[in-house]
């Protein structure tokens, strides 16, 4: 499955070790799930990830997610957005989400906000689900 997670699910992936998000990091990293960014969705992702609050809540260091980052960065299959597709939702900060998983050709969004992708993700053949949702698909 191709998957681009949206960076609350990728923040909860970090927060919550126990959780579905975090499952779908591990998945990826043992290269049983295919996860796709593109460049500036991955600077976010890296961007709020070492912001203290979600290190202190993690109870992770910058060293210990800049690792983790490194890693998914190493296995994360680059995206290259070719076409702008905007506006498509209502939130303009998610359609970096959307154009990365429109331009790479992925089978869904992970979201804790589905409602918020799944109008502009069905148009193009992309489900958008939770983090458990896509455990069961995979």
């Amino acid at each position: 499955m191709k998957l681009v997670m949206d960076t609350s699910a990728f923040i909860a992936g970090i927060r919550s070790p126990s959780g579905a998000a975090a499952e779908l990091l591990r998945l990826t990293l043992l290269g049983q799930t295919e996860m796709l960014a593109s460049v500036p969705l991955f600077i976010e992702y890296e961007a709020v990830a070492l912001r203290q609050e979600h290190l202190t809540a993690a109870g992770l260091s910058r060293e210990e997610v800049g690792g983790l980052l490194d890693a998914l960065a190493k296995v994360i299959r680059p995206v290259e957005i070719k076409y702008l597709w905007r506006p498509q939702l209502r939130d303009p900060d998610d359609e970096m989400v959307l154009e990365a998983a429109i331009n790479g050709g992925a089978d869904a969004i992970v979201t804790f906000n589905v409602r918020d992708f799944v109008a502009g993700a069905v148009r193009f053949g992309i489900s958008a689900i939770t983090a458990g949702e896509a455990l069961i698909h995979i």
